[in-house]
């Protein structure tokens, strides 16, 4: 059975201070690989590892001024308490830096503000 955890039991908190209106968060981390190939072989035999990468993206209702005051190349931390009833999970991302925000207003809906960000690391 998968773990569920419920956006209305969750917190994130930016560099130890809890944002508002958060609707949601998601991540992904992605790894360079490079395949290592016997001589004469089209078989794979060995992996090398290189670059590491953390991107993600915090939805907010309106606006977060907390997350509005972040600027230029300002690390903050990133940390999502995840729950869901007796179900808890900690992610934490470091050094991270806005990369991009962007808002949208639709007619008869409430304006929700994105807020892209990369970091050093995830754990």
């Amino acid at each position: 059975m998968p773990t569920i955890y419920a956006a209305s039991e969750s917190t994130v908190l930016v560099d130890g201070e809890p944002i508002e209106g958060v609707q949601g968060i998601d991540y992904r981390t992605r790894h360079e690989r490079t395949n290592i190939y016997a001589l004469g072989s089209t078989e794979r035999v060995g992996v090398v590892s290189g670059a590491y990468e953390v991107q993600g993206r915090i939805r907010v209702t309106s606006a977060s001024a907390k997350l509005d005051a972040l600027g230029g190349e300002q690390m903050f931390q990133i940390i999502a308490n995840l729950r869901h009833g007796d179900t808890e999970a900690t992610v934490t991302f470091d050094d991270c830096c806005l990369t991009e925000k962007t808002f949208d207003l639709s007619v008869n809906g409430q304006g929700a503000a994105v807020y892209a960000f990369s970091a050093a690391r995830m754990r």
